[in-house]
């Protein structure tokens, strides 16, 4: 809360008090100028302050709220608007298996079906109590009926939210998560979202995932971060054949993003940096990750999937790696895949059939033995391991966890930001008092 400073007093001064308010102006004049110095020109925050802390949403503040939606440069970098004007992604379900979703936040009202939460499901917690999947949820389906926050590329689709991930945005079973994705496919996603990964592989994960390919799902996920791996290998299940794995790329940039895992399994890159969010109960924040990129591209999938629905999840993703911009060596490369995603280009170009997945070399997965999702069935079950719900201790100790998070270099743009507020104000200060001394 600001100080009533009219309620100061003052007294004068001996002469050494003078003189240390001289020294402590010019230290302060001193700390200003390199302060000035040394803030690039996009340290400017889009609100105060708004680099990694939430920021209440104010329905008042227009100005605050234009702010937010003119730092969204993915749309433009992805032609967001053109893409609009052949679909919005109307009529179509996407899963973002995750941390949770916050359906009450501004951006996210009235796109928020209900959920599955599979960490704490008797308990009465928070929907979203990292802001990890509400941020994705955002990237994907932000309400576009206002000028208010953040937009998602496919803003009239619908988001179903499973919660897999625990309060420190991690999960270490990996049966948590093949549950998450069976349950999706069986409550209507066309398309489901994956941010999230780690190094092992996962038969029981691996299974839930031909599951959806056998219903027609179109499954996205990240290739991970190199900041919260221990090896630089693209994440499972970005790496499961059929899945879109995707990495990102820097603000406003061809460049690959610094901190993302890249491979042979990379099929797609996003915009991954610089990222504003949704966060929480109603703030935003900006954030960086390749789990911030994969939304991208399953917003894409939904886009398409509203503008074709008759069209198979396999011809969907064909379509999307037939009309990537190709940003790095011609053809697929290890570092950007088939290159950045097209909106535009995958909702209008002409692309022939293939009724297959190009990107699945497993044989087609069979649909008999392929029961519903296990909603509350037990590992006792008979049935528990068809469906995938139990297997070795060394798997259910996979590690799951989100591949993004705040941006760094936005923290360090805060603190510079902080010096200088404080030089100001310690500046202002001393002049004040100076004023008040002269005028006795």
């Amino acid at each position: 809360m600001a100080e009533d400073v009219t309620r100061l007093r003052y007294s004068g001064l001996p002469t050494a008090g003078r003189f240390a308010n001289r020294a402590l102006l010019a230290a302060a004049a001193s700390v200003l100028s390199v302060a000035i110095a040394v803030v690039p020109a996009t340290a400017v925050p889009i609100h105060a302050p708004a680099y990694g802390t939430p920021v209440a949403h104010n329905p008042d503040s227009t100005q605050r709220a234009d702010q937010v939606r003119d730092e969204q440069w993915q749309l433009d970098k992805l032609g967001a608007r053109t893409a609009w004007r052949t679909s919005t992604g109307r009529g179509v379900v996407v899963a973002v298996i995750d941390s949770g979703v916050d359906g009450s936040h501004p951006d996210l009202v009235g796109r928020v079906l209900p959920g599955l939460d599979l960490v704490t499901p008797d308990e009465a917690t928070e929907p979203d109590p990292v802001g990890h999947g509400t941020t994705v949820a955002g990237l994907i389906a932000g309400r576009n009926d206002d000028r208010r926050g953040v937009v998602g590329l496919a803003p009239d689709a619908r988001i179903l939210p499973v919660r897999v991930l625990d309060a420190e945005n991690r999960y270490d079973d990996a049966l948590i998560v093949a549950k998450g994705v069976r349950w999706a496919v069986d409550n209507g996603a066309k398309v489901i979202n994956l941010s999230l990964g780690g190094n092992g592989d996962s038969a029981a994960l691996a299974a839930a995932i031909d599951y959806a390919f056998a219903r027609d799902v179109v499954v996205v996920a990240c290739t991970g971060n190199l900041a919260t791996s221990p090896e630089a290998k693209v994440w499972y299940p970005a790496r499961e054949p059929g899945v879109i794995a995707v990495s990102g790329l820097e603000r406003n940039s061809d460049n690959l993003w610094s901190g993302a895992i890249t491979g042979r399994a990379t099929v797609l890159t996003a915009p991954a940096s610089g990222l504003v969010g949704a966060r929480p109960p109603g703030g935003y924040w900006r954030v960086q990750g390749t789990s911030f990129a994969a939304p991208l591209v399953a917003a894409t999938a939904a886009l398409v999937r509203s503008r074709y629905p008759e069209m198979s999840a396999g011809d969907v993703v064909n379509r999307l790696l037939a009309t990537a911009k190709d940003i790095g060596p011609t053809g697929r490369d290890e570092r950007f895949g088939y290159g950045l995603v097209d909106p535009v280009a995958a909702l209008t170009a002409e692309v022939p059939l293939v009724h297959r997945n190009p990107l699945d070399d497993n044989d087609p997965p069979g649909v008999v033995g392929f029961g519903p999702a296990p909603g509350a069935t037990s590992a006792d079950d008979p049935d528990a391991e068809q469906l995938g719900l139990t297997g070795s201790r060394q798997e259910t100790q996979w590690q799951a966890r989100a591949a993004g998070s705040q941006d760094d270099a936005s923290s360090e743009r805060l603190w510079i930001g902080a010096a200088i507020f404080v030089a100001l104000l310690t500046g202002a200060v001393l002049m004040v008092r100076r004023f008040r001394q002269s005028s006795r």
